[in-house]
């Protein structure tokens, strides 16, 4: 009776045991997810502001239309052509690079790892960078890819290599650079390389120098293509 007691008291200690490394394991997902839930709302929110623009900007235009016709010219002004010249510019909007979330949690991170302490736009160039790769073919044609890509066993992007990578907290700030680049900001001319002189290896930087064309410095980045 006591053996039959003990046993069911340890199987009890277990259940309870792998029921609370399920509830953690879930919670640890759940908030390593939350960046990426976060992009998301924030991508959907900037579609729906570009396409409120559109719809305002095409309303706006019919009214200047009506009034053009029939008193002249109304807010707009006619070109030496005959053209119409409307006195306002309609920026538009949408979302260029539609990423799954496993791409998504990767460019997060390393825009992360690479740009932590620099400001959102530092943030938003290693991000175009990334995605410049992604476009270019002479590299992958995947996030995931180009972030782990290797050349003779040697990463191109250095938190992966000495694993920063995997700890870093993505910041709101990221998660909003991030947001930028894929709705096509980009302000990186082309840039398909940057590196931190002050912490890079002598030699990589002497590469750099001799084989690539140096384009700006932004923050502690200098950028090349």
């Amino acid at each position: 009776m006591y053996k039959k007691a003990v046993s069911l008291l340890v199987l009890g200690n277990l259940i309870f045991i792998l029921g609370f490394v399920c509830v953690r394991e879930s919670e640890a997902e759940r908030i390593a997810s939350q960046p990426v839930r976060m992009l998301h709302l924030e991508l959907e929110e900037l579609e729906e502001k570009a396409r409120n623009r559109e719809k305002q900007a095409s309303v706006e235009e019919d009214c200047q239309k009506e009034s053009s016709e029939s008193s002249g010219l109304g807010i707009a002004d006619v070109a030496v052509s005959g053209q119409r010249v409307v006195d306002y510019q309609v920026v538009e909007q949408k979302l260029l690079y539609d990423l799954n979330d496993s791409e998504l949690e990767v460019l997060l991170r390393i825009v992360e790892a690479e740009a932590g302490c620099e400001d959102e736009d530092g943030k938003l160039l290693v991000a175009n960078v990334v995605l410049n790769r992604v476009n270019s073919a002479q590299f992958p044609e995947t996030v995931t890819e180009v972030v782990f890509q290797q050349e003779k066993g040697v990463t191109q992007f250095s938190p992966v290599s000495n694993g920063s990578y995997y700890k870093v907290r993505i910041s709101e700030e990221t998660v909003n650079a991030v947001g930028r680049a894929l709705m096509g900001e980009d302000i990186s001319e082309g840039a398909l390389y940057f590196a931190a002189r002050k912490y890079a290896d002598s030699e990589k930087m002497k590469w750099f120098d001799n084989n690539l064309t140096f384009l700006f410095q932004h923050g502690g980045h200098e950028f090349f293509k």
